[in-house]
């Protein structure tokens, strides 16, 4: 594989990373203070998301994409008290990263089962294009890191579905956000497969 195809691509979320790097370390600071280990605030993420998806389930948007919106600050935490601590590890990456596909799938469920109550088939077919894409989109990039290869750009990563869905929560209009992740999404995951595919064929 030539020097290039070894470059990483930089996403939203390490742009924002960067940017807001002083404010997220004064943060992380002060958590680290009080004990909080980053595992603990990573668990704390998960539940939190599976609460607001019991709120998606009976149909109480609002509150649901406001408690989604909440653990969205969480999530950008963790890894910064880890580097603080002086402790990243793989094994903490890990946790993060598993955490963070189990939120996406309880978060999903919840948005299913009120579909599937509503009788909505429509919003439930939206619901689980949405679900595979998003899925998609972070297996392929496991998947082509395991054989040496770099997938980590595309229209849609994590944080992008985030901003796209939580609004359309927030604001009643859940099939809006849940659209356009289930085409944007399975977009990003071609976008993965077809820069893979370069990168195989430069080696």
């Amino acid at each position: 594989m030539d020097e290039s195809t070894q470059q990483e691509e930089i996403t939203l979320t390490d742009a924002l990373r960067v940017r807001f790097k002083n404010l997220l370390d004064s943060i992380g600071t002060f958590l680290n203070g009080l004990g909080i280990t980053p595992n603990t605030l990573t668990i704390s993420g998960l539940v939190g998301n599976s609460i607001g998806a019991y709120f998606l389930a009976i149909g109480s948007f609002m509150v649901g994409g406001l408690i989604l919106l909440s653990m969205g600050a969480i999530d950008a935490l963790d890894g910064t008290m880890a580097r603080l601590r002086g402790e990243p590890s793989d094994f903490g990456a890990f946790v993060d990263s598993v955490t963070d596909r189990y939120s996406e799938l309880v978060i999903y469920a919840g948005l299913l089962f009120y579909a599937v109550k509503d009788l909505n088939l429509t919003l439930a077919m939206l619901v689980f294009t949405a679900t595979a894409g998003s899925i998609l989109v972070s297996y392929i990039r496991a998947r082509a890191q395991s054989l040496g290869y770099e997938a980590k750009g595309g229209m849609l990563t994590r944080f992008e579905r985030f901003i796209i869905l939580v609004p359309s929560l927030i604001f009643g209009y859940p099939w809006i956000g849940v659209a356009l992740i289930a085409i944007l999404a399975n977009i990003t995951a071609l976008q993965r497969i077809i820069s893979v595919r370069r990168q195989a064929r430069k080696g």
